[in-house]
């Protein structure tokens, strides 16, 4: 053991360090090769281009060189940090080896050069790379151009929004544009459009199938079906599907479809008890057992229309008004069995209905009339001799053509249809101003009044009760057409009460040009009340298209001569001169000599196709009385009246009207102009004769045209007075400087 621990060890010599230095750095050699070629296989790869990192314009390496061994390795590289490379030194095959003496620093990192690193071991300059270094530089990345997609904002676009806008569409148009592509097809006929469905717009034009087709889509989103005149349906198998199809309307109009089988409606009205309006107007299907269904199946219903209905009778209407207690509208013209006093006690028990349509029931007579207003055995008022019962909510009732009813059972109505809007009494010859009496006095709201040929009213009528009644101010339309009696003295006093008229039908009646003039005065007053108002508003407003606010009807009036005609025709024209007074101003009343010459400054003197007529104040004129501090306006009329006369005269007058309509009133005006001239010289013409006797006659004619122009304050007409009818207004013979005037009118003296 002693000689063991006392042997002495074997002393390593400096060379045989020196060989197993150099064995560890071959091994260490080998393995930073193998390093080398690695990066040099993943900088080389074009599979792994995709996923390296764009490189970022803030980088100090500008160029195309990647900061990778591969890259060091090029020989003569400048550094990008100003500098010498040393990368020829570190890859080199032929470098010398430095001397021992230099402190061996090796770099940190092998093959990757820090920036500002010094090598200075002499061991890095023997070292070889299997692999041939490239001088080149890294091989640049492939770039991507991004694929220019084109977006389709329709198909991008929610479906909600391309419903909406489909909705836009009319019928026709949806079910063109159906025929572009399936997608188009299917939202075209989607239920959501199809919600109200009125094929009376286009049922001449669509097929049968489309139409069954548009129907059976849309199934259950359809809550108004309108097929009034659809004849393609009437096929059963059609008209089937549409019954399976629609399960939820609310509004259904049947009318026209002559052909409809009777189990088809009867399933049609057993699926719908959401019906509100129904309307079988002609159909022969129509029964007692369909109004009985209607009954059972629809306790909503608020509109019936049964009227033309040859199969059923009143006995049915009973069922409906007692199984229907929301029913308002009821129409049953030409149903026949009215005079069922049953049945008019069961229309005064509900109480609820505010239309009644009864046109045409001949069966009606004065004692049912009389049950539907008060009952039977009513109480009577002592002091009035009036029903003592509730009064009915009748706001529109149509009695026309029930020829059985007498003055006895239409004085009914009187005082117990407080809300009356609308009364038809046309064709019940034998009623007397006895039995509009009463209803007049008792009505302040009727707006409506049709009193067509009723022979034995009088004028006492219309001057003493309608004009005073309290519904004068607020009546819109009256018919007394074919009222034989009625004439001036019964319409003169309507016509300067009721201002509120919208149409008046006086054909075949005693009416004169007077009432045509106080016709075309009252439209022209209101029109100036109107504009009046507009101008104390907003002063600069003042011109605007006239309107048609009156409908006259006076056709086969023998008293109505081309005067009266063209007198309206003249008014239609005339501006209107309106004063506004001035605020703050005092009131002086001042009076000026009359002179020709400040009317024409107020007339339109440009053919204005346009309908925006220049309005500037004007001077005061001798036609009007003028005051301090009152602005005096003119400006075109606002208000027009449409004539329904004589057929001969119609295409003047119509075209005269279309002329005032569209602003044109210098045309309009030499238009009546011409007319007029045309009419004298007919009428002398028939008149005959040759000589001193024509002579006359037209000398009487200027004379009758220069007073009428006196009272207008147009002063005298001489042959050189100035055309004061609107430049251009005049032709031949009609306000020529230096020519003979024709008369406006013979008649004119007398107007």
């Amino acid at each position: 053991m002693d000689s063991q621990l006392s042997r002495p060890t074997t002393p390593i010599s400096a060379s045989n360090g020196i060989l197993e230095n150099g064995e560890v750095m071959r091994a260490r050699s080998k393995g930073r090769e193998k390093l080398l070629r690695g990066l040099q296989r993943i900088s080389s790869s074009p599979a792994l281009a995709p996923f390296q990192r764009q490189r970022s314009s803030s980088s100090p390496y500008h160029g195309h060189s990647n900061l990778s061994c591969v890259s060091l390795a090029t020989p003569n590289a400048p550094s990008p940090f100003g500098q010498t490379s040393i990368s020829s030194s570190y890859f080199s095959h032929g470098a010398s080896t430095a001397s021992s003496s230099v402190p061996s620093t090796a770099p940190t990192t092998p093959g990757f050069e820090s920036p500002g690193c010094n090598v200075s071991d002499p061991m890095l300059a023997v070292r070889k790379v299997g692999h041939p270094i490239h001088a080149t530089t890294s091989i640049a990345l492939p770039r991507h151009k991004k694929k220019l997609t084109t977006f389709n904002l329709w198909a991008n676009m929610p479906h909600e929004i391309r419903i909406h806008v489909l909705s836009f569409l009319t019928p026709k148009e949806l079910v063109r544009t159906s025929r572009v592509s399936k997608d188009l097809y299917n939202m075209c006929y989607d239920g959501q459009l199809w919600t109200r469905c009125d094929a009376s717009e286009f049922y001449q034009q669509i097929p049968a199938e489309a139409l069954a087709q548009i129907i059976v889509s849309a199934g259950s989103f359809i809550k108004d079906l309108n097929l009034r005149g659809c004849v393609q349906l009437e096929h059963h198998r059609r008209a089937e599907m549409v019954v399976k199809a629609s399960r939820n309307l609310v509004n259904a109009t049947l009318e026209g479809c002559r052909n409809l089988q009777r189990q088809t409606l009867h399933d049609l009205i057993k699926r719908n008890n959401r019906l509100v309006n129904l309307n079988l107007t002609g159909l022969p299907a129509v029964c007692n057992t369909t109004l009985r269904l209607i009954a059972e199946s629809c306790p909503q219903l608020e509109m019936l229309n049964v009227s033309w209905c040859k199969h059923m009778d009143a006995k049915a209407i009973q069922t409906v008004l007692e199984g229907c207690p929301k029913l308002k509208d009821l129409r049953v013209g030409e149903v026949k069995g009215f005079k069922d006093l049953e049945v008019a006690k069961s229309i005064f028990t509900t109480n609820n209905l505010e239309r009644l349509v009864l046109a045409g029931c001949e069966d009606l007579s004065d004692a049912a009339l009389q049950v539907m207003m008060h009952g039977v055995d009513p109480e009577i008022d002592v002091l009035t001799n009036t029903p003592m019962v509730p009064p009915r909510k009748l706001r529109h009732l149509d009695l026309s053509r029930c020829n059985r009813l007498t003055s006895q059972g239409v004085q009914a109505l009187g005082h117990l249809v407080p809300e009356l809007e609308g009364l038809i009494l046309s064709g019940i010859t034998t009623l007397t101003d006895s039995a509009v009496e009463p209803i007049l006095a008792s009505a302040p709201r009727l707006t409506h009044l049709e009193l067509e040929d009723l022979g034995e009213l009088t004028n006492s009528l219309l001057s003493e009760h309608l004009a005073k009644a309290p519904c004068a101010s607020k009546l819109e339309h009256l018919s007394i057409g074919y009222c034989g009696n009625l004439g001036d003295t019964g319409m003169l006093p309507v016509f300067r009460a009721c201002t509120s008229l919208r149409s008046v039908i006086m054909d075949n009646t005693r009416i004169s040009d007077l009432v045509l003039a106080e016709a075309a005065s009252m439209v022209r007053q209101r029109a100036m009340d109107v504009r009046r108002r507009a101008i104390s508003l907003s002063p600069q407003e003042v011109s605007g298209l006239p309107n048609v606010t009156l409908h006259l009807t006076v056709y086969d009036c023998g008293n109505v001569t081309w005067t009266g005609i063209r007198e309206v025709l003249s008014r239609n024209t005339e501006p209107m001169k309106i004063s506004v007074p001035a605020t703050g101003t005092p009131s002086i009343t001042l009076t000026e000599e009359p002179s020709s010459s400040d009317l024409t400054t107020s007339m339109f003197d440009t053919d204005n196709k346009s309908g925006t007529a220049t309005t500037t104040p004007i001077n005061p004129s001798p036609t009007t009385s003028t005051t301090v501090g009152t602005t005096t306006y003119s400006c075109p009329p606002t208000e027009t009246i449409a004539l329904k006369c004589y057929y001969g005269w119609q295409q003047t007058v119509d075209e005269h009207t279309k002329r005032v309509l569209r602003g044109s009133f210098p045309s309009a005006r030499r238009l009546e102009a011409k007319w007029a001239q045309y009419m004298q010289a007919e009428e002398e013409e028939r008149a005959g004769g040759d000589g001193a006797g024509r002579r006359r006659r037209r000398r009487r004619a200027r004379e009758a045209a220069m007073v009428h122009a006196n009272e207008e304050g147009l002063g005298h007409l001489g042959e050189d007075d100035e055309d004061v009818w609107g430049a251009g207004g005049g032709d031949e013979g009609m306000g020529v400087a230096g020519g003979r005037r024709r008369a406006r009118t013979a008649v004119c003296v007398v107007m």
